[in-house]
This record gives C-alpha cells, sequence and structure tokens, in this order.
C-alpha cells in the first residue's frame, strides 16, 4: 500500500474550489490565466543591528521558527551618517517561501497569527500594488506559535509581501478573498 503525498490544507482548498470559483467569477477560458499564490516574502527590517550584531541573529532565529525555513541577511545598499550604517553592513533579515511551505505559512498566518494580534479589526484590501501583490505589516512577531514569549530578547515587526500571478488587484483581492483573508468591509 503506497502512502499518500503530504499536501497542505490551502493547497488542496486552492485545487478543489478556488480555481472553480476564480474561472466562474472571471470567465477565463484557459486553466494558466487562473491567478495562483506565487510567492511569499517576510522581511525584518533590524535597526539596532547597526549598533548591535548579536541582535540580527536574534531576529534570523526567530524568523526561521517562522517560516520554517533558514533566512537570508540583507545589507544596507548605501552609507547614512545620520544613522551610522555603512554600505555592507547587515540591517535585517528575510526569507522567500513558495510552494507546500508557502501555503503553510499562509495557514497559520490567516488562522492563528492574525486573530491574536491585539485590536485587529482586518486587513486594508487597498494595499496592493498594482500588479496583484499584496503588502501587510505585523508589528508584533509573537503573534505566532511558534514563538515562544519567555524566549524572546526582543519584539520584532514583520512585512509579509504576498504574490500573485494575478495581472489585476481586483483578481489577486479576490483569490486573497478566497484564501480567507480577513479583508475590512
Amino acid at each position: 500500500m503506497a502512502e499518500q503525498a503530504y499536501e497542505p490544507r490551502l493547497k488542496t482548498e486552492y485545487k478543489a474550489r478556488i480555481r472553480k470559483a476564480m474561472r466562474d467569477k472571471f470567465g477565463y477560458t484557459n486553466e494558466m490565466q487562473i491567478p495562483k499564490l506565487e510567492k511569499i516574502v517576510i522581511n525584518m527590517g533590524v535597526g539596532e543591528a547597526v549598533a548591535d550584531s548579536k541582535k540580527i541573529q536574534s531576529a534570523m532565529t526567530d524568523l526561521g521558527k517562522i517560516a520554517g525555513q533558514k533566512p537570508v541577511p540583507t545589507k544596507a545598499r548605501n552609507s547614512i551618517a545620520t544613522f551610522k550604517l555603512r554600505e555592507g553592513m547587515t540591517v535585517g533579515t528575510k526569507v522567500t517561501l513558495r510552494q507546500d511551505r508557502m501555503y503553510e505559512f499562509l495557514d497559520r498566518l490567516i488562522t492563528i497569527a492574525l486573530p491574536r494580534v491585539k485590536d485587529f479589526r482586518g486587513l486594508k484590501p487597498t494595499s496592493f500594488d498594482g500588479r496583484g501583490n499584496y503588502a501587510m505589516g505585523l508589528k508584533e512577531h509573537i503573534v505566532f506559535p511558534e514563538i515562544n514569549y519567555d524566549q524572546i530578547d526582543q519584539i520584532w515587526g514583520m512585512d509579509i509581501i504576498i504574490t500573485t500571478t494575478a495581472k489585476t488587484d481586483e483578481e489577486a483581492r479576490e483569490l486573497l478573498r478566497n484564501f480567507q483573508f480577513p479583508f475590512t468591509a
């Protein structure tokens, strides 16, 4: 008896329900026209890393736990004297999620992390870039269940960019709405 390969819940839901709903709403004639999620980029800016290099290690460890994948450090592109920042210094960390890890992260973000955000009223439905990509920010990374509150030394903010293959913001908004994104009315 062959074991069935594991598939994330949202990926299964996309194949079973969301593709059909998108085709019905927008009248796509070709399967390849139906928008899908391409990647999710999670970015943590660590401004304090200029003074203390241990903070970047702490942020990378936490981001690695959240994403389930090893993050890469981001470097400063140019020098800014007022911030004591030199070109090439590590100022943050990021990770790019694709395929199954992307769906797993999205599931945890929608069902666990966002409901834990203090005074959460929903996501702005206007944070699209004009090409079907959605960007959002979280003030605290401790809303993710992978982070143990007692073991962190500092609370970090993070940016989450969801890249889709949608051509317009309307298509991308509908795609994310089908993934149960909690947009405000």
